[in-house]
């Protein structure tokens, strides 16, 4: 019998490969739909989360953070680019340019999920587009409320939200929960909070593993790659 998948999606906006994985998790559920019923939520992780307002060039944060150079990140950005291309994420040629700070993106993804998983859903993708993509900055409080108003949300409600502080000890306590569950790296993906898949897999892996886990007895749990 086919049981139904809730899927927590770890990320953070300011990570690539959550938008590769995001993207090919997204061709994955085109495949199993009306086969496999699946909800799926966003859950928050800050990559950098000292990073100040002013953010930080891109190429400097990275040698500074794993003694890259620049021709590694290069490479590293052109594999990345590959990948998303897969599976229909385009990044921006320049690369992101800086580093930003992505509290306030996390804020406004919460209030989302508050109005449905639909825009919860079309708002991180939006968000991620916005910054892989575009380059744009996910901490500048107009950058985020135009792009929720360009998926259907309310614009004056989510400057709102963003001037008020609003959901920091929720994303805050979301943040705890997961890394306590274990989560060191995004992106993340938990099924049925038992199962765990991890990295920016092929679509293929990510179908591959909801089928076998909507014909799993509830309670076993497995790690995919």
């Amino acid at each position: 019998m086919t049981q139904a998948l809730h899927i927590d999606f770890v990320s953070d906006v300011a990570c690539p490969w959550c938008a590769v994985g995001l993207a090919s998790l997204e061709r994955a559920l085109e495949r199993i739909v009306g086969e496999v019923p699946v909800d799926i939520r966003f859950q928050p992780f800050e990559l950098n989360p000292q990073m100040g307002p002013e953010g930080q060039d891109v190429t400097e944060h990275l040698t500074q953070k794993y003694g890259s150079t620049p021709e590694q990140q290069a490479q590293a950005r052109a594999g990345i680019a590959q990948r998303g291309a897969a599976v229909g994420f385009e990044f921006r040629k320049e690369g992101r340019g800086r580093i930003w700070n992505t509290f306030d993106a996390h804020r406004l993804l919460h209030w989302a999920g508050e109005q449905g998983p639909k825009q919860q859903r079309d708002l991180k993708m939006a968000l991620l587009r916005a910054y892989h993509g575009e380059g744009r900055n996910p901490s500048d409080p107009e950058v985020l409320a135009e792009v929720a108003a360009s998926v259907g949300l309310d614009r004056a409600a989510a400057q709102e939200v963003l001037a008020s502080g609003r959901y920091a000890q929720d994303v805050r306590d979301a943040e705890q929960h997961f890394q306590g569950l274990g989560i060191q790296a995004v992106p993340s993906v938990i099924v049925n909070n038992r199962h765990l898949i991890q990295g920016g897999q092929p679509p293929e892996l990510f179908e591959q593993a909801l089928r076998q886990l909507a014909q799993q007895p509830e309670g076993s749990a497995t790690t995919e790659a």
